[in-house]
């Protein structure tokens, strides 16, 4: 079957200015926490811009390119012009907690940037290898998980760390961000054309630039200028990538430091195989159906390259595919993503092209597509299964909101390590501060269990439902749920039979896991006296 798919539409553009704009928050992001915490900054900024954003590079282009080309795949197959590829790019979370658990506190015990990169290496390398193996067994998962445990995951992560992210961003920054926001919202929600059929995205984001630049910053909040701009452009310079694979072997031969964060490795692998397991079941979900296997080895293989290449950060297939595909991207968006980031990298111009085009301008587009990926988690599974999405939300709010808790803690210059010390049961405006914690780590899991217990609850399927219970007990005992140890704000995972950190409040969650075992009991007693008995899955 044949069919004309293009390698690039006019709407493309609006998805690549949201791909952009995401992936370009997390290189600012990137430099900003190597260069304040991390110690690259100097002569040690080399490690950043010769080694880790070059890496960025490699993995970015590499993986936009395979899931273009895997669309232009699909469409062939299936006679179709409207297939929309994968979004990928840098995995924010993980981003984060390598940054927090991995690179700095290597940084902060031996003031060498060079032994806080190369930890990082090993750590986006154990990332990948992860996720590459999680792609033999992942097809498997995503047979036997509801649509709704699946989709309820990233409505949440979409409710609390997209779309109330950017929504707060554009009420920070009125002037610059709310005219492009009125631009997005009349394209696709009215799903009007716009004069002379131009891009919704392209005229938000350069309605966005004029403002800034036209109006002076004490009055946008938003900086951009000539002295910035200038600045930017003498900084740039080409730096080609280099292979780090002697790096990453040095520190595994050198002794055995790096098995401590295995802790951080290992979970974070998994959870980017989940992660990236529920953004395919919403691709297909809004349509395109890819291949679940080579999806996710090829996002492994990404991870690897980035460490091979001196990027100490994992890549991952993005959530919002439904999103993209709602503002009428295909491949080419996907393929252009790649080649501008990497080409950004590659020069230095990253800052540049911050300077040029303020991130206020085009965070309307990601807000958006937060709101079309929390709206499919209820418009694609059966109306019956809605309750079991909404249970589903409640992990990933807790975990936004422990998120902005320790960050006020941060910032007012105290400590939840010490509040829950001197008082277990210490409440923030009435929200239980160590029920946020339990609930926050490994929400993605616990997001997934509780949702597809409801589902199979709601269904009568009860024995299911107990199964599926008895993994969350395991996943709680084990310590990849509910269990964490906090030291000052600095939350981490507590695994098993781990010692937690020196000084650390720590809280196993094996009391979680027996009420895990008790769901499991009841629901298989219920089971037993339902008439017909159920049969077990």
């Amino acid at each position: 079957m044949s069919t004309r798919y293009p390698l690039f539409v006019r709407r493309d553009l609006d998805g690549f200015f949201g791909l952009f704009v995401d992936n370009l928050v997390q290189l600012l992001l990137i430099i900003s926490l190597c260069t304040g915490l991390c110690g690259m900054s100097g002569e040690d900024a080399r490690y950043l811009y010769q080694h880790i954003l070059p890496g960025a590079a490699v993995s970015i282009v590499f993986g936009n390119l395979f899931y273009a080309w895997q669309a232009h795949r699909l469409a062939a197959r299936t006679g179709r012009d409207d297939v929309t590829a994968l979004p990928y790019g840098i995995n924010t979370v993980s981003l984060l907690v390598f940054v927090f658990f991995v690179i700095k506190p290597v940084y902060d015990d031996t003031q060498s940037a060079e032994a806080a990169w190369q930890m990082g290496l090993l750590a986006c390398l154990g990332s990948g290898l992860i996720e590459f193996s999680g792609s033999l067994v992942a097809d498997t998962v995503r047979r036997n998980t509801p649509r709704a445990a699946l989709l309820s995951t990233l409505a949440g992560i979409a409710i609390g760390f997209i779309s109330m992210t950017f929504a707060l961003e554009i009420f920070q920054y009125p002037l610059v961000a709310m005219l492009p926001l009125a631009v997005i919202l009349i394209t696709y929600f009215s799903r009007i054309s716009l004069p002379w059929g131009l891009p919704g995205g392209l005229i938000a984001v350069t309605l966005g630039t004029l403002i800034a630049w036209v109006l002076p910053a004490d009055i946008t909040g938003v900086t951009v200028g000539l002295h910035e701009t200038t600045q930017a452009w003498e900084a740039r310079g080409w730096c080609p990538p280099q292979f780090a694979g002697a790096e990453i072997w040095k520190l595994l031969t050198a002794d055995s430091h790096w098995l401590r964060y295995l802790s951080v490795i290992v979970p974070m692998g998994l959870f980017n195989v989940i992660g990236s397991l529920q953004n395919i079941e919403s691709a297909e979900a809004a349509g395109d159906s890819y291949d679940t296997r080579s999806s996710l080895a090829v996002n492994g293989v990404g991870t690897m390259l980035a460490a091979g290449f001196g990027s100490c950060f994992p890549t991952t297939i993005y959530i919002g595919h439904p999103g993209w595909k709602g503002l009428g991207a295909r491949a080419g968006y996907s393929t252009l993503n790649g080649v501008v980031i990497a080409l950004m990298c590659l020069t230095g111009t990253v800052a540049l092209v911050n300077s040029l085009i303020p991130m206020q301008a085009g965070i309307a587009i990601v807000l958006w597509i937060g709101i079309i990926i929390t709206a499919q988690a209820f418009q694609s599974t059966p109306r019956e299964h809605a309750p079991a999405v909404a249970v589903g939300l409640f992990p990933a709010i807790a975990a936004w909101g422990a998120t902005v808790v320790l960050g006020a803690y941060t910032q007012a210059g105290g400590s939840a390590q010490k509040a829950l010390e001197a008082n277990p049961t210490v409440a923030v405006n009435g929200f239980l501060l160590h029920g946020m914690f339990v609930m926050e780590r490994g929400y993605i899991f616990t997001c997934m269990m509780l949702a597809a217990i409801s589902v199979f609850l709601i269904e009568q399927r009860f024995y299911t439902a107990a199964i599926w219970s008895l993994f969350a007990a395991a996943f709680a005992y084990c310590g990849l749920t509910h269990a964490y140890q906090i030291s000052g704000n600095a939350l981490d995972y507590l695994f098993g039979a781990t010692q937690p950190m020196q000084g650390a409040l720590a809280f196993r969650a094996n009391q979680i896991a027996v009420g895990y075992l008790l769901f499991a009991a009841v629901f298989f007693i219920i089971g037993v006296l339902q008439k017909p008995q159920e049969t077990v899955e």
